[in-house]
């Protein structure tokens, strides 16, 4: 099977630079008219991908808003996944699992396995028990052509406390960097990637060097904006998915208006570039 970071390439050269989030906060079902239970969430979820799914590269679920609704909710994540794999787009799960030894290998089973109804092309991770711990997941997307994505430097600002704290060599942050650069080497397109906020006002790590996609959340809403990505990413930049959720998603339910607000960003993008 051709490799999550290789599959990523061609999608995004075939519709544009864009990560849509699928995020059913209760605010988006109530500005959509929708009832704050499973029916509203389906609707909203599968909505989007049947009105963009054509537009988008790739989609970014985030589990916790379908988590709430218990297996109802999951079961409707089983449904928007299965709707996105048939619009020929991309899915990333944002789930930010992390454990250590069978628990992480279990996650892994559930977002990365073939046969899981769960299984997304990529999966997000939190590394901060120790890089080390992601490795049942790392071994599993390899074997499966599937993709990471690796908590680095996050927008909020307690993040720092963590990921900025240094061992006198390096910070966490950078280590993390490394130790992704160093499953992804030898390979254009790795497939282990980056999540790095698209609001920050300086990164504080190298990332010339690092071959995987870089997924940038907090486009819009959150008051990121992709004319100030090239400037924060510098040399990396090209390696950059931007990601839009709220900005995007508030333009629903109509899906005219949906598809307006994607090709606004697309083309935003396409300026920026």
């Amino acid at each position: 099977m051709t490799g999550f970071g290789v599959r990523l390439a061609d999608k995004v050269a075939e519709r544009g630079n864009l990560c849509v989030g699928i995020d059913p906060h209760p605010q988006l079902l109530n500005a959509w008219g929708l009832t704050q239970d499973p029916a509203g969430l389906e609707s909203f979820a599968r909505g989007v991908v049947e009105a963009v799914g054509t537009q988008v590269a790739i989609f970014k679920p985030q589990s916790a808003f379908f988590e709430a609704f218990g297996s109802a909710g999951v079961a409707v994540l089983e449904r928007v996944l299965t709707d996105i794999r048939q619009a020929e787009s991309l899915s990333l799960l944002d789930a930010k699992r992390g454990d250590i030894g069978s628990t992480m290998a279990g996650y892994a089973r559930a977002y990365l396995a073939d046969d899981s109804p769960l299984a997304a092309d990529a999966l997000t991770l939190s590394p901060f028990l120790g890089f080390g711990s992601l490795q049942p997941a790392i071994e599993l997307a390899e074997r499966a052509g599937r993709g990471l994505y690796v908590l680095c430097r996050t927008s909020n600002p307690e993040g720092g406390q963590v990921q900025l704290a240094s061992d006198g060599q390096r910070s966490v942050a950078q280590s993390i960097v490394d130790e992704a650069n160093r499953v992804n080497a030898g390979r254009e397109h790795g497939p282990i990637g980056l999540v790095i906020g698209g609001t920050l006002t300086e990164l504080e790590v190298e990332l010339a060097d690092f071959t995987g996609s870089i997924l940038v959340p907090g486009i819009g809403a959150q008051g990121g904006t992709v004319d100030g990505l090239r400037d924060l990413f510098g040399a990396a930049y090209p390696r950059v998915l931007p990601t839009s959720s709220r900005e995007i998603l508030s333009a629903g339910p109509d899906p005219d208006s949906l598809r307006a607000a994607v090709a606004g960003v697309l083309t935003a993008q396409h300026r920026a570039d």
